[in-house]
């Protein structure tokens, strides 16, 4: 018999050995595989940030086109001579320059069959304007401002990009040049570590910007180094892919702005990942060293481990926890129905207990009863909202409604509950002791003992609780309707108990606290939106709001304010909400949940991912909007 034991032993110990190696095989598969879309998620909104960047500037160069040209179109309306429009176009490029941003160098065009220079300029006799590139893109653009590809000036010789918009009059053409200076500023910020480096080609494989200034202006299409890779570009314009770059393996993250230029990092993979490689060696290692000495250690210890009394022992306890959770959630649910009597069953509950360990119940015992109260009031899932929370008294139909939440109670517990004292004490705990109560007019010592000790406790909480129609009762006046009821409406023994733990509570510990008030912060910009979530917050008196229109004031109000709430979104003034998101979370630990017009499956998995407490689009429903910021306030 003991052979047989230590080989069936001996046999366990060498399955959940192999079992172990298994399960630590795949979590550190799981773990690489988890680093590794790590880094490069990070290289990919590292990129896509100064992606963003690159195109805000060339915006800027094209919001600025757009307004000079409005006014061009306009004087020329009004009848002003080419000789005005030259001043103007002087006058544009100076302030551009040294207000504006200094990279912006000129501003020129053919203007009714004449070149017009704003840096005073003079063409060369050869020199045809309606032939250059930023003449016929403009003529492309029909109207609108575009970005001319990149070209040697022929002023200064130096690599531009310009853009250009055709006037009203269909032929004129007004063109702004921009340096690459600033392009090349950010070009040289996109970085992942030391493990690469980045560059700015656009659709015909030139080179706009590269942190090796050397390779500015170099055409990398058809090139025998690079023309791969170009290839590659061009057909993954976002995302990221692997490459052979001069004998070396490289993950490439692609993003294009403007629909033509690609904005490209290439990082090492060998360098990028050698440091999670390293991490999966010592953990192996460590994994391997431990999974001996468990081996080990069982092997000596066996005689002393009774595998199936824990095993019996830890079901029994995960399903009483689960038993208990799920009982909690549901007194939870129960709830919910009426806001003013929240953590009403809870109450009730911890009330109940403290009667039944003060008359010298086991601890089973308590807990049973502690249970009970918790589920006293399930039935009220069958009582319409309107009748329990209505302010005021009832009428004998909504009294009669609410009466029958005992029976319903006793129903629902009784096909889950095998022992009977929790159903009862959700059907009989508004009987009373001189059998004037209901369901069944019970009396006295009829009336089961866990439903007496729950009616005191129950009638105890009504009285100190907050109601839709009353503030809770002081606590004199609450003692004395106890001691009143006390032979008709109570159990004696128990009301005494009771009577006793209001002596004892000297500061009225025993009622519902009323509810701090909640800070919430509404960002947006939208003047319209934060006055309509302000005016839907404003029927809760619990809430407080404040408004800020860009991170920037939300930032400057969380200096000064704690909050419990941040309603944000995704798109403001001064920055990405996401990146919004991460800012404050860096500081402060308060929920942040997205308010949005993008109903988008992946945004709202980002902001999941993210830990943001909820997405929510607009427009909204005002009574949905109120359960979601209390759903995230008081966690129901």
């Amino acid at each position: 018999m003991r052979s047989n034991y230590s080989r069936f032993f001996l046999v366990m110990i060498v399955l959940i050995f192999i079992a172990l190696a298994g399960l630590a095989i795949y979590n550190l598969r799981t773990y690489r595989a988890d680093a590794v879309s790590n880094a490069e998620a990070l290289a990919e909104r590292s990129l896509d940030y100064e992606a963003t960047k690159v195109e805000s500037y060339l915006q800027k160069g094209l919001d600025v086109l757009w307004v000079t040209a409005d006014t061009v179109n306009f004087m020329m309306d009004g009848g002003a001579s080419n000789g005005d429009i030259l001043r103007y176009l002087v006058t544009e490029t100076t302030d551009e320059h040294s207000q504006v941003d200094e990279s912006f160098t000129g501003m020129y065009g053919w203007i009714r069959g004449e070149y017009l220079d704003g840096l005073g300029w003079e063409p060369p006799a050869d020199y045809v304007a309606t032939s250059r590139d930023w003449y016929l893109a403009g003529l492309s653009g029909g109207g609108e401002a575009v970005i001319v590809p990149p070209y040697l000036d022929a002023r200064d010789n130096t690599v531009m990009i310009s853009v250009a918009q055709l006037l009203a009059d269909g032929e004129s053409v007004l063109s702004q040049d921009i340096t690459l200076a600033e392009i090349q500023e950010i070009t040289r910020h996109i970085s992942l570590g030391s493990y690469g480096y980045a560059f700015i080609m656009d659709d015909a494989g030139m080179i706009v910007a590269h942190q090796d200034e050397g390779e500015i202006g170099k055409i990398y299409a058809g090139d025998g180094r690079f023309g791969a890779l170009a290839q590659e570009i061009l057909a993954h314009p976002e995302g990221r892919f692997q490459a052979e770059i001069e004998g070396e393996t490289c993950s490439v993250f692609v993003s294009t702005v403007m629909d033509s230029w690609h904005v490209v990092m290439v990082a090492s993979s060998t360098r990028l990942f050698q440091s999670i490689n390293h991490s999966l060696y010592i953990q192996g290692t460590v994994s391997f060293c431990v999974f001996c000495l468990i081996f080990i250690f069982c092997l000596l210890a066996y005689r002393r481990i009774d595998q199936y009394r824990r095993s019996d022992e830890g079901s029994r306890e995960r399903l009483q926890k689960l038993n208990s959770d799920i009982v909690k959630a549901l007194a939870y649910t129960i709830d919910a129905k009426d806001r003013y009597t929240s953590g009403h069953s809870q109450r009730v509950a911890n009330y109940s207990r403290e009667i039944a360990r003060r008359v010298g119940k086991s601890e089973e015992e308590q807990e049973t009863i502690y249970y009970a109260g918790l589920l006293h009031d399930v039935g009220k899932i069958r009582v319409p909202e309107d009748v329990i929370a209505k302010p005021g008294g009832l009428d004998e139909g909504e009294f009669n409604q609410i009466k029958i939440h005992t029976v319903s109670g006793y129903h629902i517990l009784k096909d889950i509950y095998t022992e009977p004292h929790i159903p009862e004490g959700a059907k009989s705990h508004h009987e009373r002791y001189d059998g004037k109560g209901y369901p069944d007019g019970l009396a006295g010592e009829n009336i089961p003992e866990v439903s007496r000790i729950i009616g005191v406790a129950d009638a105890y909480d009504a009285m100190a609780s907050n109601r839709s129609y009353r503030d809770a009762l002081p606590q004199a006046t609450v003692r004395r309707e106890i001691e009143k009821g006390k032979g008709s409406q109570f159990d004696p023994l128990f009301a005494d108990v009771m009577l006793q733990m209001i002596d004892e509570d000297k500061g009225y510990e025993m009622r519902q606290i009323q509810e701090d008030i909640k800070n919430i912060l509404i960002v947006d910009d939208d003047r319209h939106t934060v006055q309509f979530v302000e005016e839907v917050l404003s029927e809760e008196p619990a809430y407080h709001s404040f408004a800020a229109g860009s991170y920037a004031e939300a930032a400057a109000l969380l200096e000064k304010q704690k909050f419990d709430l941040i309603l944000m979104d995704l798109s403001l003034p001064d920055m990405d909400g996401y990146e919004a998101f991460r800012k404050i979370r860096e500081s402060y630990a308060v929920p942040i949940a997205f308010m949005t017009g993008e109903k988008n499956l992946d945004y709202i998995r980002k902001a999941g991912a993210m830990g943001a407490e909820d997405y929510i689009t607009k427009p909204f429903l005002p009574v949905v909007l109120k359960e979601r910021v209390h759903g995230i306030l008081y966690r129901l």
